[in-house]
């Protein structure tokens, strides 16, 4: 009788279910439609049956996290995701004619197939752990892959949810959750994945990649930055306010595409800071509401705490927005702005993440351009302008991972658009077909005619080849 294989350290038990999910790849094959359909359907209803733990679960993880934020960036976006890859599925599974040039190869066909890459690691972050877990395994399982999944430090309670809840849905051979416990992360990273997924900060995400280089492991990274916001004084400036701080106290800030910092023309700065007063008094009045979600740990309070008053030593404009303290003991911290910060100031060259807005004044389109031009590539790009011509203006000139015209945050929650950074901002995109792309091998399969040509081209060459070359060197300049 065989002995089992009990593994005694993270690392063993790691590999050991990789080795399970490689083997279980080879064995079983390039997973049909109705295999994939029926692992979709299972993800979804593993957050329906489960949506009020998942709902407790985070809020837990927060210390307080908006019921109303977790249904609406969580759960509803997550199923949505699955959703839209249940009823594109088949399309996406199709093989693909391509085009064979048949005076070369006459009666050939050229395909592309598009098949599962095999075991996908995905590194899942803990601001919206639920939405970012689940809508990669969509593209992962839509793609026919298998999947190692490893949560946050900061998702402890979520990751003990997951990993009961799982095996009730789903083989370890085909999806396996791991919780972070101390050095979960680096070992996770170092395995020879068939693709590696991190999403996170840009320091981390170096890391990731440095230790996916051995095994030559291709990886997405989701990754993060100061994503910028731009006002034409000619575009409403209590609506711009009002998407800007809706999505500012959102999470409490806490999202990689969040505005890090808006551009306000000159002549509207008092304007601005008034209206986003108006707007905190009337939708969040006072940070201990159960409303208003709690940062996620006592580090990174401690930061927002100290970014702010570096700020304020060194001269900036600091207004808070609630007129209220940050309570180290809830965690909570008021919608804050900050103007006249500059790059010595850690509010200006590190990634916010929290509620504190840097307001930057512009009196041309061109000083916008530059100041972001000098920096690196953001996530996100949020223009608001009703004049088209100054719009096509700043996506001309300005890179970024995505776009949200007159609005902010927003194109991240379409499932048909293909969501990923750009230089120090990410590498890679899923969401939809994108993502169904990034988890697959789009293989290409040239079917050789039951004639070939090629067989009059072969040595040694007479003059029949060299009339041949002759011609289609003249047929194709």
């Amino acid at each position: 009788m065989q002995a089992i294989f009990e593994p005694t350290t993270i690392e063993q038990e790691l590999q050991h279910c990789l080795h399970l999910q490689k083997a279980s790849a080879h064995t079983d094959g390039i997973e049909t439609y109705a295999i994939r359909k029926q692992h979709l359907l299972n993800l979804k209803a593993m957050i329906n049956n489960h949506r009020e733990e998942l709902i407790e679960a985070i809020n837990q993880d927060y210390g307080n996290r908006s019921r109303h934020e977790t249904l609406l960036a969580e759960i509803i976006t997550s199923t949505d995701d699955i959703n839209g890859s249940l009823k594109h599925l088949k399309k996406w599974m199709k093989v693909q004619k391509r085009k064979v040039d048949q005076s070369m190869y006459f009666g050939a066909k050229n395909r592309v197939i598009p098949q599962p890459l095999g075991v996908i690691g995905l590194i899942v972050p803990w601001n919206f752990p639920v939405n970012l877990m689940f809508s990669q395994l969509s593209a992962v399982f839509a793609a026919g892959n298998r999947a190692m999944v490893k949560l946050s430090e900061n998702s402890r309670h979520l990751a003990k949810l997951l990993i009961e809840i799982t095996p009730k849905y789903f083989s370890a051979e085909k999806l396996k959750i791991f919780d972070e416990t101390g050095e979960v992360g680096i070992a996770f990273s170092k395995l020879p994945f068939d693709h590696l997924m991190f999403t996170g900060s840009g320091a981390t995400g170096r890391k990731v990649m440095a230790a996916a280089v051995p095994n030559l492991t291709p990886v997405t990274l989701e990754l993060g930055g100061k994503s910028p916001a731009v006002i034409d004084p000619e575009y409403p400036l209590e609506k711009a306010v009002e998407r800007i701080m809706f999505v500012k106290q959102f999470n409490a800030g806490q999202i990689c595409t969040n505005v890090d910092y808006v551009f306000v023309h000159e002549s509207q700065r008092q304007a601005f800071i008034d209206a986003a007063h108006r707007w905190v008094k009337q939708h969040v009045p006072d940070i201990h509401s159960v409303d208003y979600t709690s940062i996620i740990d006592g580090r990174s309070f401690d930061r927002l705490v100290q970014c702010v008053a570096q700020a304020k030593a060194q001269g900036a404009m600091v207004v808070n927005l609630n007129q209220q303290e940050a309570d180290a003991t809830t965690r909570k911290f008021p919608l804050t702005m900050i103007l006249n910060s500059n790059d010595n100031m850690d509010i200006d060259t590190r990634e916010t993440f929290g509620p504190i807005l840097m307001v930057k004044t512009y009196e041309d389109p061109k000083q916008v351009v530059d100041y972001i031009a000098k920096r690196d590539r953001p996530l996100a790009f949020y223009p608001f302008s009703n004049n088209q011509a100054l719009i096509d203006y700043y996506l001309n000139r300005v890179m970024s991972g995505g776009v949200c015209v007159n609005d902010a945050l927003f194109h991240v929650g379409q499932h048909d658009l293909p969501f990923g950074g750009v230089g120090a901002s990410g590498m890679g995109h899923y969401h939809g077909y994108e993502g169904f792309l990034t988890f697959s091998k789009m293989r290409p399969v040239f079917y050789q005619a039951g004639f070939s040509s090629m067989k009059f081209l072969a040595p040694p060459y007479g003059n029949f080849a060299t009339r041949m070359l002759n011609f289609l060197t003249k047929m194709k300049s």
